[in-house]
């Protein structure tokens, strides 16, 4: 668009609140911002003498203009900070923050689940979170498991069910970890009463959860029944050790949002923390990068926003350094001065500043191992011929010699490269014989990469100590490679690094960057190939289990994983359900295999 098409366009904007987006000359969105008066905002970009170099250079890329009017600058920070996410504009406030928070969902159903999980789904079911430290919610959830034995697992109860005892206990029950809502050993009426002091737990009104136990602890112990009396108690001292964990910050307050601010050239830092019932149940802080010289109340304003999203705080009081850009509806803004609360924001204040400084370290470490600096100090560590461009790590995985397999990962630049890690089959190789799977493996794949002309790495590591170093070299013997391709051994015990025809191991420093690079090859080797055998090891024993029902053969079996995946959805699929996928007969044999109780 012309600069007078742009000016005549602005002449037009209306000087309502709203938001606006830079286009350029391709169409692509490269900022997004607010405005209490959209004309007065935009024009002030086009005004000479008050830009600074950044905005000069995000002027002249302008091509196109557009707005979308609302009500009030709130909904036009809403709205900003939904499409800056959605569409992460170049020269925008950048939330170095990308990570998938956990939530602890309580489901909707007759007998709610209590878990862990990375999915928000709307489907009528509790989340509270996210919890920004997992370590916090992991201990919510242990709790939790060790005060109410509530089941984990997914079968759909209904009260009918359990009148007609379609089911049958788990070892959940007989391990004592669940009370069997499936068999009506509890009722539904005292399992949501569970339920309700969870959600006050949650919540963080652990006090009044105490209080229901302590009368019911006394109740138990008037009334003779000292095994649940003991029990009530043992919750009791769970809780109060949970409790105590808490930093209480004042009995007398409610709920209270804290936040602080730092900042140098290129970053701004603000930490948060939640006060819920007076003690502190949330630490959270996030860095933006400024892309155009933002002011720090718009920054504080965009992070306080965001912040809040995030974790669903409905505080009604938020403590602040200074006012931001933007204060929100109905809330009530302090700087204090004295007394508790400012005691809390200093808190905060130090938070942040730990926060920049870590922040600021990783920064540094990260450009002293730098690409080159990296694949030096390995090459001299280790000594290597040349810089080790490209590494691979093998491992081999199988339990007692069942479904062996093994991994090859690829680092390129001490970088993972996963879309050249390959998974192997061991073919050869009868029961659990690591050696003779490590010369199988090593054989197969660089006798492949010297038929195809394929690219040799700069280093071969193989996961463990003498022996497995030595099928190693035992193959590269075979494939006349010895000397041309560097192969050393990294054990898992001390970590030791093992050279062939050498018999003493090289010891690296712990905090040796070499060591660490080789230490996170072996374990992504690990990871790899852990994760391939379970798969096969589960379909191994998933097709075992449905080849032993006569009358069901190979087709059959493929047909049912394909279409439900696991056997327990197989298993607890109805007859109607299994006549879609493999017809009535089949279905009525497969439907009595699994049921044997209905047919008797």
């Amino acid at each position: 668009m012309e600069t007078d098409n742009l000016k005549e366009k602005i002449s037009k904007l209306p000087t309502t609140p709203g938001v606006y987006q830079y286009l350029d000359i391709n169409g692509t969105i490269i900022y997004i911002g607010k405005a209490k008066n959209l004309k007065n905002r935009v024009s002030s970009y086009f005004v000479k003498g008050d830009q600074t170099a950044k905005t000069k250079l995000l002027v002249r890329k302008i091509h196109d203009i557009r707005y979308i009017v609302v009500d009030t600058e709130q909904d036009a920070l809403l709205l900003e900070n939904n499409l800056i996410k959605k569409y992460k504009p170049r020269y925008n406030i950048l939330l170095k923050d990308d990570k998938s928070y956990p939530w602890i969902c309580i489901t909707r159903e007759s007998f709610p689940r209590v878990f862990l999980t990375r999915r928000f789904i709307r489907n009528g079911s509790e989340y509270f979170g996210p919890y920004t430290s997992v370590k916090h919610a992991n201990l919510l959830i242990s709790l939790i498991k060790s005060l109410f034995k509530l089941r984990t697992c997914n079968l759909s109860i209904s009260k009918s069910d359990v009148y007609n005892s379609k089911f049958k206990v788990c070892l959940e029950y007989h391990l004592g970890n669940c009370l069997a809502p499936c068999i009506g050993l509890i009722s539904e009426e005292n399992y949501l009463e569970f339920i309700a002091q969870i959600r006050n737990i949650l919540k963080g009104n652990i006090s009044s959860v105490i209080e229901l136990l302590t009368q019911k602890m006394k109740e138990y112990s008037i009334s003779l029944q000292f095994e649940k009396a003991q029990t009530m108690k043992e919750g009791i001292e769970a809780l109060r050790n949970y409790q105590s964990k808490s930093t209480v910050v004042s009995t007398s307050m409610n709920d209270i949002d804290v936040f602080s601010y730092l900042e140098d050239e290129r970053y701004a830092y603000v930490n948060y923390i939640r006060i819920v019932h007076g003690a502190i149940n949330q630490v959270h802080s996030v860095e933006l990068e400024k892309k155009l010289d933002e002011s720090r109340e718009a920054l504080l304003s965009f992070a306080i926003f965001d912040i809040r999203q995030l974790v669903n705080s409905t505080s009604k009081e938020i403590i602040v350094p200074f006012y931001p850009e933007v204060l929100l509806d109905g809330m009530n803004y302090m700087i204090p001065q004295r007394g508790e609360k400012k005691h809390l924001l200093e808190l905060s204040e130090r938070n942040v500043k730990f926060f920049k400084m870590d922040k600021e370290r990783q920064r540094s470490l990260h450009r002293q191992e730098n690409k080159s600096e990296l694949l030096n100090t390995i090459k001299t560590d280790l000594r290597l011929p040349r810089l080790p461009h490209r590494m691979e790590c093998f491992d081999n995985s199988n339990i007692q010699g069942t479904n062996p397999v093994a991994s090859c990962v690829v680092f390129i630049d001490g970088k993972p490269a996963k879309k050249e890690y390959r998974h192997f089959h061991v073919k050869t190789v009868i029961g659990a014989n690591d050696f003779a799977s490590m010369e199988e493996i090593l054989y197969r794949r660089y006798s492949r990469v010297l038929n195809e002309g394929g690219e040799l790495p700069d280093l071969i590591v193989v996961d463990g100590g003498k022996g497995q170093l030595s099928s190693a070299v035992e193959t590269l013997r075979k494939l006349d490679l010895i000397g041309k391709v560097p192969i050393i051994g990294l054990a898992k015990q001390m970590e030791e690094v093992y050279y062939p025809n050498d018999k003493y191991p090289l010891i690296l420093s712990k905090t040796s960057v070499t060591l660490r690079t080789l230490m996170h090859i072996r374990d992504e080797a690990h990871r790899f190939g852990i994760t391939f055998h379970r798969k096969i090891r589960s379909k191994a024993q998933t097709k075992s289990t449905l080849s032993e029902i006569k009358g069901i053969g190979e087709k059959t079996e493929t047909q049912l994983l394909q279409h439900f995946k696991t056997l327990n959805k197989i298993r607890s699929a109805s007859e109607e359900e299994l006549a879609a996928v493999v017809g009535p007969s089949r279905a009525s044999i497969i439907y009595a295999y699994f049921r044997p109780e209905v047919t008797e």
